[in-house]
């Protein structure tokens, strides 16, 4: 009869014991999150070594990799589609916080309405963690083969002229949908050549088989401050620290043709909060540092450095402004 004495000390033992442990078990994912990162880091990028968001992404790793001591950052560099096929790597990715993408403006806010079926869903497949920089574009004329030194003077030239055929950096492109809201602003329909890259669409701008091109500041000042290119006006609200000699666009009277673009680093959905947390400190702590920011300055971008919800907002503000200029067009990629 004295057994189920001995039975209920053992009992309580073993619920504490098995209590214990479920704490335990319930504090280990904390605590790996606590150690993030402890192996390398990968950012992939949906474009060529050497484009604007590669030379963000490279940045963003070496201040990273300098912060993390120890931990290396990977870019990997997936080009294709406009950036999607890196994305769609990124939507199957683990949520642990070791894949990242640097994501751009295209991908998250313009390719939802270009595609009827786009292979990932920007809203449902990422959590965005801090856009890094902004960039404007600058309209871009040949001086060899366009006599205009400003938007005004090369819209009466367009007019004479038996078609407006403006470059792209790709189709379905911010460049793309650009040229065509030129083209309502001065009231001419453009022609868009569509090239692989900016690199192409510049080399087609010096042969004279297009006349004008938006392109970004960071990737053209070389050849504006040489003096190869004219830049006509930039798309910020207002001017370029990188030009601050070229006026704006909408200083020259074309309200309607204030437009830029982003970078940011996002991570697949249901990466933990706690390394969410931790990416965007330790970015706008990059981003935001002396070094960190004078590099990217040079590089012809503007520094930012957002929370989570800030780059959340913006993606979201960005996909209704590019959706009525896609809508526009009519423009479907597939």
């Amino acid at each position: 009869m004295t057994t189920p004495c001995h039975i209920r000390p053992l009992a309580r033992r073993s619920a504490l014991t098995l209590a214990a442990l479920g704490l335990m078990g319930l504090a280990l994912p904390a605590a790996a999150q606590g150690s993030y990162p402890d192996k390398p880091v990968r950012i992939i990028v949906g474009f060529p070594a050497g484009t604007g968001p590669d030379i963000v992404a490279r940045l963003v790793a070496q201040k990273l990799s300098e912060g993390w001591k120890n931990v290396g950052v990977v870019v990997d560099n997936k080009p294709g589609a406009a950036g999607l096929i890196a994305a769609s790597e990124l939507a199957r990715a683990p949520a642990d916080g070791y894949t990242l993408l640097l994501a751009e403006t295209g991908m998250l806010s313009i390719a939802p309405s270009t595609y009827n079926r786009l292979p990932y869903d920007p809203v449902k497949d990422f959590l965005p963690v801090s856009q890094v920089v902004s960039t404007d574009f600058v309209l871009l004329v040949n001086p060899q083969k366009v006599p205009a030194k400003n938007v005004k003077e090369y819209a009466a030239w367009s007019q004479k002229q038996k078609g407006l055929f403006m470059a792209t950096f790709g189709a379905g492109t911010l460049g793309h949908f650009g040229a065509y809201r030129f083209g309502d602003a001065i009231g001419q329909k453009p022609e868009a050549v569509h090239y692989r890259n900016t690199a192409d669409a510049l080399g087609g701008l010096f042969s004279g088989d297009v006349s004008g091109v938006f392109a970004t500041i960071g990737l053209a000042a070389a050849n504006i401050k040489a003096g190869k290119l004219v830049a006509l006006g930039s798309t910020g609200s207002t001017r370029s620290p990188s030009l601050p000699e070229v006026p704006t666009i909408v200083e020259q009277g074309y309200p309607d043709l204030a437009f830029s673009a982003w970078f940011g680093i996002v991570a697949p959905a249901n990466t933990p909060g706690a390394i969410v947390d931790k990416l965007n400190a330790d970015i706008v702590r990059a981003v935001q540092s002396a070094d960190g920011k004078q590099k990217l300055l040079d590089a012809g971008f503007r520094p930012t450095g957002t929370s989570a919800a800030e780059f959340r907002q913006i993606i979201a503000a960005d996909t209704v402004t590019w959706r009525k200029a896609v809508q526009a067009t009519g423009f479907k990629a597939d």
